[in-house]
């Protein structure tokens, strides 16, 4: 079997950290590894599988030395301007950032929903947004068996989604401090923005939900609304979504069709408290998926509540997914 050069960028980060957790649990034939961050972090060292390795700062010249695979998680300006010059060197980025998600010439993947649209790279993969993640991961089997032609999302998202200055906020909080990094305090609050307001009153977040779920589902059209809500959670984004399927279905063997979907486990047995929580999610991979029940008010309507962890599943598991199944790719040219 082959081995790749593989770097990573924006290592230093929490994204970037949990990269290295995956990367020793998920073994990828790697021949050599390559760590990039900010000049502040450059001649730190980073320790993984028992070796030690130092911290380079990102240049252009960085991908001059045959990387084969750079995964990127440094925020979309570097995205922006490293990403071509690395695919200029002959590497293949995989980006977890916002910035090439929507762009028609770039697949926008989850490896248990649309892998084979790695094959249409030009160089640049796209991780999608984290709630989004979890909940195509949910969908797609009940596209794919009933159709689907309705959704409505509302999200619970954990402060981990914005990164460390979210997390120390909600740490901070709990002490009575106030906030750096949201408008309004988050300990013992909800906050219902995420991201920037448009135009038309949607966040961002909200928008981003929609428009990629239709991308990575392959539907353009498909009927879809969002509500996206920070809640005083450390980590793990849950998520109820209503689903309007085109087509009838008996509620066990829509339970029966999640269960037997990949990356999906079901935690659904209510006389025994059995559904899905943060607390049970962290550190895992899978999406979980309970409260399943038949929406009574709309014809063929069905409730999801859906929970993952997104700093795993929603960032850099799927990063690493993605790398795992080009490799595969790579591995048959």
């Amino acid at each position: 079997m082959k081995k790749y050069k593989l770097a990573i960028v924006g290592v230093t980060g929490m994204v970037g950290h949990t990269f290295l957790k995956v990367l020793e649990q998920r073994i990828l034939p790697i021949s050599e590894l390559y760590f990039f961050a900010s000049s502040r972090s450059a001649g730190k060292t980073i320790e993984f599988q028992g070796k030690e390795y130092i911290i380079e700062e990102l240049t252009e010249n960085s991908f001059d030395r045959g990387i084969d695979i750079a995964l990127f998680s440094a925020g979309g300006s570097i995205s922006k301007q490293y990403a071509p010059i690395a695919v200029k060197k002959g590497c293949i980025v995989v980006d977890n950032s916002s910035a090439w998600r929507m762009d028609p010439s770039v697949p926008l993947v989850v490896p248990e929903v649309n892998p084979e649209d790695i094959k249409l790279h030009k160089g640049i993969i796209a991780n999608p947004n984290c709630s989004t993640i979890q909940a195509v991961v949910a969908l797609k089997p009940l596209k794919d068996k009933y159709g689907i032609k309705r959704v409505v999302y509302s999200t619970y998202q954990a402060v981990s989604g914005a990164g460390m200055g979210g997390y120390n906020d909600l740490e901070n909080g709990l002490k009575g401090e106030a906030p750096k990094k949201f408008t309004y305090p988050i300990a013992g609050n909800l906050i219902p923005h995420i991201d920037v307001f448009e135009d038309n009153g949607y966040t961002k977040e909200e928008i981003k939900m929609i428009e990629e779920t239709r991308k990575i589902l392959g539907d353009q059209n498909l009927r879809i609304t969002a509500t996206t809500v920070r809640v005083p959670v450390f980590n793990s984004h849950s998520e109820s979504i209503n689903v309007e399927l085109e087509t009838p279905f008996e509620i066990e063997d829509l339970k029966n069709t999640l269960k037997k979907a990949p990356g999906i486990v079901v935690q659904d047995d209510p006389n025994n408290n059995l559904y899905p929580m943060p607390i049970t999610a962290t550190g895992k991979d899978e999406v979980f998926v309970g409260r399943i029940r038949r929406d009574e008010s709309v014809e063929n309507g069905v409730n999801l509540w859906v929970v993952s962890d997104n700093i795993r599943k929603g960032a850099a598991t799927n990063t690493v997914q993605i790398a795992q199944k080009l490799i595969e790719y790579l591995d048959k040219e």
